[in-house]
């Protein structure tokens, strides 16, 4: 069942590893300490996770008598626990997401709150938000997770420093790009960084070539079930380049076995190895956090992907997040929901956390935060994420999260397979058109 083209594209806004990780006085997945208390998992990995677990504490030392249980996970990890929880009926009572088709099997299997009325009671609370972040919190015109922390577009960082060292400038095009894979690798650095075995992160190079070839419509045929939609020309194009791509040696060797959630991709663009990076624009944060003065010292250098020459995408378009999202449990108790909606009304985005996320250089989904970015140290990134994020004519969701689990799994085996020059474009094509719908 296909979900809404708004829920697909959110697009444009009116403004703009295998093991769980406890944190937060858990020692792992918790049950919960009874109907006084809300559990709540989330991702962990900072600066990110200090800002959401920073968010928790605020609200149960202002709640002594509702208080919230976190428990946290490396990202693979998490999206594994929490389907496999949900299923069993034994969800936390906040659930953590990104939306989309996942958060639409939650809903046809009766395992979330619909919020809409909650929602209708609190407009405040909805019109603070931006109104794209909405798509994807939406089946069927309900409104099953509320939208928070911050936007993230997929970015092409790139390594200042070793740019000047090899004497070139950064792509404009795609032709660059494949003009720019031999200069650096006559130098001995990594044209690109992949953590390719998270296999997410092979993704971001297909939603980007998809779009800059044929525009938003070639995966939105996908997304509505249209059938043999993986077969249009303009995919076969972009599933070409990207194997040129890998057969040029445009990645880090043995970017197969390198995982995302070590940050091991990272860096290998911070301590010079590699000369660019497509990652999400939470990398930023994570750069800064670990990267030394790579940041500080201008070294990090960003900008959207380029066009391809001769297609028909919108070069301002993007991909990547529209937001996070939190749902409710429909098996929680009366007394557990009663606490997370008051932890989505009063714990959510406050004045403190939206500068928290301002601080790791991310771009907080509140309205009326721009002399907030304009005055950040990192005020130059936010200010291009948020331009980002209000000017894109089409903002595309992640496609493992817009897809069903089902369709989204296949996708991303056969796009490792892909990358690893195993398939041809043609297998992936009949493999995906198989999964259309399901």
């Amino acid at each position: 069942m296909a979900l809404s083209r708004r829920t697909l594209l959110g697009l444009a806004a009116g403004v703009p590893a295998s093991a769980a990780l406890a944190a937060c006085g858990s020692s792992g997945p918790s049950k919960g300490g009874g109907d006084g208390t809300a559990t709540y998992w989330h991702l962990s990995g900072q600066p990110q996770e200090g800002v959401r677990s920073g968010a928790v504490e605020r609200f149960n030392e202002a709640n002594p008598k509702g208080q919230i249980e976190v428990t946290t996970f490396e990202n693979d990890a998490y999206k594994t626990k929490i389907k496999t929880a949900i299923g069993a009926g034994k969800a936390p009572t906040i659930i953590w997401g990104w939306g989309g088709g996942t958060l639409r099997t939650y809903v046809e299997a009766d395992q979330v709150d619909d919020l809409t009325p909650w929602f209708d009671e609190n407009p405040d609370i909805k019109n603070r938000l931006f109104p794209s972040s909405f798509g994807a919190a939406t089946v069927d015109g309900r409104i099953y997770a509320m939208p928070f922390e911050s936007v993230e577009p997929v970015v092409l960082f790139y390594n200042k420093r070793v740019f000047d060292d090899v004497g070139v400038e950064p792509p404009q095009s795609w032709d660059d790009i494949m003009a720019l894979v031999p200069k650096f690798n006559a130098e001995g650095i990594a044209p690109f960084s992949l953590g390719g075995q998270s296999r997410w992160t092979n993704m971001m190079w297909l939603e980007f070539l998809f779009d800059r070839i044929g525009g938003p419509e070639v995966f939105q045929a996908v997304f509505d079930g249209e059938k043999d939609a993986w077969s249009h020309p303009a995919a076969i194009e972009a599933l070409t380049k990207v194997q040129d791509l890998v057969k040029a040696d445009g990645f880090i060797k043995g970017f197969s076995s390198i995982t995302a959630d070590s940050n091991a991709d990272q860096a290998l663009l911070y301590t010079d190895k590699a000369a660019m990076m497509l990652q999400g624009s939470w990398s930023y944060g994570i750069q800064q956090t670990e990267g030394g003065d790579f940041v500080s010292s201008d070294g990090l250098g960003f900008m959207n992907f380029p066009p391809v020459e001769g297609g028909k995408g919108d070069p301002g378009n993007s991909v990547g997040n529209p937001a996070q999202y939190l749902s409710i449990s429909s098996k929680a108790s009366a007394k557990q929901k009663k606490i997370a909606k008051d932890f989505f009304a009063t714990g959510v985005l406050t004045d403190d956390e939206v500068k928290a996320w301002i601080d790791t250089g991310a771009v907080p989904i509140q309205k009326g935060s721009e002399k907030l970015l304009a005055e950040s140290e990192s005020s130059e990134f936010l200010q291009f994420v948020y331009g980002i994020a209000s000017n894109a004519k089409a903002f595309g969701q992640s496609w493992d999260q817009a897809l069903s689990p089902t369709a989204a799994e296949t996708l991303l085996d056969n796009i490792a397979k892909l990358f690893q020059l195993s398939i041809s474009p043609k297998q992936f094509t009949d493999n995906l058109n198989k999964v259309i719908g399901k």
